[in-house]
């Protein structure tokens, strides 16, 4: 106990000590956040909790809309990230936080499935049913029918899962600026295999200056998790535009020119 005690006081330390990122100053409230991830306990109930740095404000959304939807998704109090047979994935030092989404029981809900699982339960929950479809890279579409009920949307989902991914996706999204990054953007690289990841918060300060946390799945199929930002500890889990043309983040790299929307 002694010996955790001064550890900790070390750690208090150093962070007091530490007051710049590499972008500029650091806050009290991104500290908070850190101290937060040394344990395996997320404290934070949904998206929307999760702190801002000092002279932030989120960007309102619109009551119903797919991105007020994400930021009131839940957060498991567990920060482990399993795969979808129960296993603990190898990696567990790229993530913030877990969502309570379902993975489901196959390696079907990989990177860019997670985002189609995302837009797929929002216009569930909304009662938008007619607007869940997805194409496959051949430009059919897979239209979500009636029963309209949580058991037939995760059997329409495997089947999506199956003949959709980061190729048809990025085909179906349309080009955003990173600029005017918004809340549910996607970044977004089609390939065989290529990677997605969504924007699940968006925050702005007086100057204009944009901030915005990430959310991704990854192979095998796994929770869905809010990243670590490992280039600004500071400001992690929030991202910055810092001028570069690429985006960088646990486990892949992406280019900002990468971002893309749904209409």
């Amino acid at each position: 106990m002694q010996s955790k005690t001064f550890f900790t006081f070390l750690l208090l330390i150093s962070i007091s000590c530490n007051t710049k990122s590499n972008n500029g100053a650091a806050t009290a409230s991104t500290y908070k956040i850190h101290l937060q991830q040394k344990e395996n306990i997320n404290t934070y109930p949904s998206i929307a909790a999760i702190p801002l740095p000092a002279g932030y404000k989120k960007i309102e959304t619109i009551s119903n809309s797919f991105a007020a939807w994400l930021q009131q998704v839940n957060l498991k109090k567990d920060k482990t990230v399993y795969l979808f047979n129960g296993d603990r994935k190898a990696n567990q030092s790229a993530q913030f936080a877990v969502l309570d989404i379902s993975t489901g029981d196959k390696d079907l809900q990989q990177s860019a499935d997670a985002v189609m699982r995302l837009r797929a339960e929002y216009l569930f929950a909304v009662k938008k049913y007619d607007s869940i479809f997805f194409t496959d890279n051949e430009g059919k579409s897979y239209h979500f029918t009636e029963p309209y009920n949580s058991s037939h949307l995760n059997t329409y989902l495997q089947t999506v899962f199956g003949m959709c991914g980061s190729a048809s996706l990025s085909k179906q999204l349309h080009p955003a600026d990173i600029k005017n990054i918004q809340v549910g953007d996607v970044l977004i690289r089609g390939g065989f295999p290529g990677h997605a990841m969504i924007v699940i918060e968006v925050a702005m300060n007086e100057t204009g200056k944009k901030i915005f946390m990430l959310a991704q799945s990854y192979m095998p199929a796994q929770d869905i998790h809010v990243l670590l930002n490992p280039v600004n500890t500071n400001l992690s889990p929030w991202y910055d535009d810092t001028g570069e043309t690429k985006i960088y983040r646990p486990e892949y790299v992406f280019a900002k020119n990468e971002l893309k929307r749904w209409l």
